[in-house]
């Protein structure tokens, strides 16, 4: 499938997700909210996919709702945003709630609705020149795009409410020191440094990373003893899984596992 705002491609077990509205800083109008939730849905759903790569072209990531567009809907821009949001959001619960490993490599300034859109994944690397602001109540509006969940178990309540409240700018570094980004890299070596990842991830033990993101997902939601019981529950099923006995026997025999994603 085609799209006009995004860059879709799958090879070697990566599906590669790349913002393609440069001349609009990739910001959040219709047609990319749509795109945006079907190439969610087709990365998700496609078995031959063990880890998403997301990116955007050029030299920034994302500035986040389109305001320009916003202007040319204001007659209906309650409904207009309800109808956005609810399909913005249904990508990122997709990619969330997906059995393999989500990398954001974030290539320049992610704004608004483009922070948003940074910190749904599992793994954030970010170029040195990267700028991260959440910028929303500069045009008196809220945060939508995941921010109000990821951003308090991230960064915490106060540093949250500092970024919603006050819009500061993040550099690339700070972000990392804030547990915003995972890896901060040269800005010409980003790309390269965020495919090496994927592919890698995607030769690894993609049901024992499905594991870990579900286990992760409840961290902060159900007490002990139902964490340890999904703990038992899904390492018993690893174990028992094509990959767990492959990387079982590896480990006894000293050798390299080979995994199949199964």
């Amino acid at each position: 499938m085609g799209y006009e705002t995004i860059i879709y491609s799958v090879e070697d077990g990566v599906a590669k997700i790349i913002f393609n509205r440069p001349d609009a800083g990739h910001s959040i109008n219709r047609v990319f909210a749509h795109e945006f939730m079907s190439v969610a849905i087709e990365a998700t759903t496609n078995p031959d996919v063990r880890c998403i790569l997301v990116s955007a072209t050029g030299s920034m990531y994302s500035f986040g709702g389109d305001l320009k567009f916003f202007s040319t809907e204001m007659d209906k821009i309650e409904s207009t945003l309800l109808e956005l949001t609810a399909v913005l959001h249904q990508g990122i619960q997709r990619f969330h709630h997906s059995g393999v490993p989500v990398i954001i490599a974030v290539n320049g300034m992610a704004a608004g609705g483009g922070f948003s859109l940074a910190l749904f994944a599992d793994i954030v690397l970010a170029a040195q020149s990267a700028k991260f602001v959440m910028a929303y109540t500069n045009a008196g509006l809220s945060p939508d795009g995941s921010s109000s969940y990821y951003l308090p178990r991230v960064v915490g309540l106060r540093r949250a409410q500092e970024l919603m409240l006050t819009n500061r700018l993040l550099s690339a570094e700070e972000a990392r020191e804030w547990g915003i980004v995972t890896t901060v890299v040269n800005d010409e070596k980003l790309m390269e440094e965020a495919e090496k990842l994927a592919k890698k991830l995607a030769k690894g033990p993609t049901k024992a990373y499905g594991a870990v993101k579900k286990l992760l997902s409840k961290t902060f939601e159900q007490p002990l003893e139902a964490q340890l019981d999904d703990e038992s529950r899904h390492i018993a099923a690893m174990a028992a899984s094509d990959d767990g006995r492959e990387g079982l026997d590896a480990f006894l025999n000293k050798r390299k596992p080979s995994f199949k994603g199964k």
